[in-house]
């Protein structure tokens, strides 16, 4: 396992070999860490942590996360420090690779908890983010996740959970309702990878579909390994949907996609965010058209500033946005915003800011409900035309 370190925090490394929820070899020593940063209003430089799947078969979404928190943490740092409480405070990120795996999880969050840091921007995997919200809950340490959809984070009674995102329940409901009143699906099939976010998300569809009238003729499920889809495919297209609807992330989704064609399955095939992905064109090609899918947020040309944020981000970085960065960044602000509304950097001072924010970000507007959700996030549907995905609409709230 990798672990980016920026600023003066030293290297090191961990020999792993698998990522994703499938049973990994942990390492038997932990990595060597830089004295801890204390969380003092006295500091010129306090830690901020970031976890994510930088390693495996998603690991293109971890780093497009990174990229989103060193960038605004770079901003910050490149315009000399934020001001809080009468000093100008500069920001270490402290990225660490949770593998997607939710003991990893815990690992990475205790040692955040131990190192200092005073906020955490992650996880990107709700199966991951969920048992890791329980350690920074524990400990008062504000935590704010990009791209975990899943309602459970939110409905735990934490405190320290927010999110900068719309949930699963509203991004099911909307591709629910949109399958069956807009494409015209009578009988779907459902398949779910199994994890917090794929089976979520799946449930959410199921309910949705269902009392808009669709009839649920199968539900599969599978893993976030697998990449043979064969079987499912096949016990599906004896039950003739008109539309298959998978929940889980674009590793997983291309091939299935592929597969399915394959068999001459004619019917559409339907997904969430995690499908909605750069990658997940690359992987599956020109089969990749026709290809339906919902994000959270407007499309990130039409964000309030959204064309600026992907200029920015390409020259940085030399890449495109997979999905999750500009939320990652709005992540970071947020934080920043709360400490100088409270004149500290103190998990305990600033939370309470945190809580009754109103920060006009990259995505939109943000601030959370008392659960710690996002207010009225709006939900985009996409679809795959010519090997780009084209906005067919949006629904829920609107950035403002």
């Amino acid at each position: 396992m990798s672990i980016a370190r920026y600023s003066l925090i030293a290297a090191a490394v961990l020999s792993i070999t698998a990522c994703g929820k499938q049973p990994t070899q942990q390492a038997e020593s932990e990595p060597a860490s830089a004295a801890a940063v204390a969380p003092s209003d006295g500091g010129d430089t306090v830690k901020l942590g970031h976890a994510a799947p930088l390693t495996g078969n998603i690991a293109h979404l971890g780093k497009d996360n990174e990229y989103g928190v060193k960038m605004a943490i770079d901003e910050i740092n490149e315009a000399g420090g934020a001001e809080i409480g009468g000093k100008k405070i500069k920001f270490e990120l402290v990225s660490e690779d949770d593998q997607a795996d939710p003991k990893t999880a815990t690992t990475v969050a205790q040692r955040f908890v131990d190192q200092k840091v005073v906020g955490v921007v992650g996880h990107l995997n709700s199966g991951t983010t969920i048992p890791a919200s329980k350690i920074y809950s524990d400990a008062g340490l504000p935590q704010v996740s990009p791209s975990a959809t899943a309602v459970a984070y939110t409905a735990q009674g934490f405190k320290t959970t927010f999110r900068v995102m719309a949930n699963d329940a509203q991004q099911g409901k909307v591709l629910g309702e949109y399958a069956v009143t807009k494409l015209g699906a009578k009988k779907v099939a459902i398949v779910d990878d199994r994890t917090a976010y794929g089976q979520g998300l799946a449930d959410e569809f199921e309910k949705a579909a269902k009392a808009s009238g669709a009839e649920v003729v199968k539900r599969e499920f599978t893993t976030n390994q697998e990449t043979d889809f064969n079987a499912i495919l096949t016990s599906i297209k004896g039950a003739k949907p008109d539309l298959i609807f998978y929940g889980g992330m674009d590793a997983q989704a291309a091939p299935m996609k592929k597969q399915a064609k394959k068999l001459g399955i004619s019917a559409k095939v339907m997904g969430g965010d995690g499908t909605q992905t750069p990658e997940f064109i690359k992987l599956s090609g020109s089969d990749s058209d026709g290809m339906i899918s919902s994000s959270p947020g407007m499309p990130k040309e039409q964000m309030p500033g959204g064309q600026a944020f992907l200029d920015k981000f390409k020259a940085k970085f030399g890449t495109e946005v997979q999905l999750y960065a500009p939320y990652c960044y709005d992540s970071v602000k947020v934080l920043v915003e709360a400490m100088k509304k409270a004149g500290s950097t103190e998990p305990a001072k600033y939370l309470p800011e945190l809580s009754k924010i109103e920060y006009q970000g990259v995505t939109g507007n943000v601030s959370f409900d008392d659960k710690g959700d996002l207010k009225n996030g709006p939900i985009t549907i996409y679809q795959v035309k010519s090997g780009k995905w084209e906005v067919l609409e949006v629904a829920g709230g609107a950035a403002k």
